[in-house]
């Protein structure tokens, strides 16, 4: 049977490299809409988790996982040799940078390498890790095509970039646009015909390289609007004007102004990474982007004025970093989430931790995390509200929705507000980051 009629019957075997944040939701979701899925990880913990029925990524419910293992449609292992008997290859592994900040794409080579020993003809080949223009070409086509086996004619190749938004119960996989590019209309027409039984809506576009660029541009362009909106919030805050307003004046207008939000930096494996990708490959080109370059220096610097910031405030009520003890809210690197890729929440501490603060750290969400001494830092899972006036600062880093932010406000301690989460409260001892510092307040009204 042909592989069109084996998609269209549902009785194509679809694989999925790499069980994380993006291939495990769509291993399932592929199992739910009536496929046999076969997911394949390195870590055995993983697997044996999935296998027994238990989930580690938050958007994936255990029940979804027992029903489609259950129904004979979803497996986990940790065998590559599986390749050989499946008809859909889907490649999710992470493609991070490495200590240059230059793309480490290991993880794409070995998998290549196991599609060296195992691919059979016929195959379709779907790359969805983040990566640069030219990849999916080079780095399977090229290398597959020293073994015998060329896109297009002995497999198909194609590459569809994940837009996985971790938390976000507003759009998922089903509701949010598909890019296809494949290196010929044959290995797109394969590809649509797939995605299109877990997704509302497909976009092909002329080739893999579009759709890798394609990516880039949407991570790209939140990075540099989100850049220049944490500039505004230092120039503002050097002007004594309260950012937050200018962004709500703004955003008054009904065209030409898309608001962005200032915060304590970049995190998630994307918008940090994505940039960086572009750039790199742009300077093999002998071009050099000075929007993105400038982009990344200034969110990275951004816990870098969070910590001026605490110093500025706890200096206004006589006290150091050294010493103070200070409360942390928020690790994920976005609300409600536990996912800790890249969150700027993360340098905030080891920043804090270096100037001898007394560091206490809450997530409902995240267990703790190895530091920069590689020792595990333990943290709350709830907070102790009537005890909040052991500290001298509170700082609000990600605004998680379980947090009771009145009474927060109401222990009188000292708070920065990285998120303009405390918007709606007038208390004197808030104060927000891009915004005049708070006047002094009585010595009843902080640590007590």
């Amino acid at each position: 049977m042909e592989l069109g009629d084996k998609i269209r019957t549902k009785q194509a075997m679809v694989g999925i490299v790499g069980l994380g944040y993006v291939g495990l939701p769509l291993g399932i979701a592929f199992a739910q809409s009536g496929f046999t899925v076969v997911g394949i990880d390195r870590d055995p913990g993983k697997v044996d988790k999935l296998n027994r029925g238990f989930s580690y990524i938050q958007d994936v419910p255990e029940e979804g996982i027992r029903e489609v293992a259950a129904a004979g449609l979803f497996q986990a292992t940790t065998e590559f040799a599986a390749i050989g008997s499946l008809d859909v290859i889907c490649i999710c592994v992470p493609t991070p940078l490495n200590k240059n900040q230059e793309p480490d794409l290991s993880y794409v080579k070995a998998v290549v390498i196991e599609l060296q020993a195992y691919l059979r003809p016929g195959t379709l080949v779907v790359l969805e890790s983040t990566t640069y223009p030219g990849t999916t070409e080079e780095l399977i086509g090229d290398v597959l095509a020293k073994n015998g086996l060329y896109a297009g004619s002995d497999y198909h190749l194609c590459y569809s970039p994940e837009r996985v938004d971790p938390g976000n119960k507003t759009y998922t996989i089903r509701n949010t646009p598909k890019v296809i590019g494949g290196v010929t209309p044959q290995c797109v027409a394969l590809a649509d015909a797939l995605y299109r039984f877990i997704v509302d809506r497909t976009f092909l576009v002329s080739s893999p390289k579009v759709a890798e660029m394609s990516k880039l541009l949407e991570n790209t362009f939140r990075s540099v609007n989100i850049a220049f909106v944490n500039e505004m919030a230092l120039l503002c805050d050097a002007l004594g004007i309260n950012v937050w307003e200018v962004i709500q004046a703004a955003s008054t207008k009904p065209f030409g102004f898309m608001p962005f939000y200032p915060g304590p930096g970049l995190g998630g494996h994307c918008i940090p990474l994505d940039p960086m990708y572009l750039s790199w490959k742009a300077k093999g080109e002998n071009f050099f982007s000075r929007f993105i370059e400038l982009s990344q220096d200034l969110n990275r610097n951004m816990p870098r004025y969070i910590v001026n910031k605490i110093a500025e405030l706890l200096n206004t009520h006589g006290k150091s970093i050294k010493g103070s003890s200070i409360l942390l809210l928020g690790m994920a690197y976005k609300p409600d989430v536990s996912d800790l890729r890249e969150s700027p929440s993360l340098d905030v501490y080891e920043l804090l931790k270096g100037k001898g603060a007394r560091l206490t750290v809450n997530d409902p969400y995240c267990d703790g995390w190895p530091d920069e001494s590689e020792e595990r830092t333990e943290w709350q899972k709830t907070i102790h509200y009537a005890e909040l006036g052991c500290y001298d600062l509170i700082v609000l880093l990600t605004a998680h929705s379980v947090y009771d932010l009145p009474n927060i406000a109401d222990s009188g301690v000292l708070i920065l507000d990285t998120r303009n989460a405390f918007g709606g409260l007038d208390a004197p001892n808030i104060a927000r980051i891009g915004d005049v510092l708070p006047e002094v307040v009585e010595p009843a009204l902080v640590g007590t």
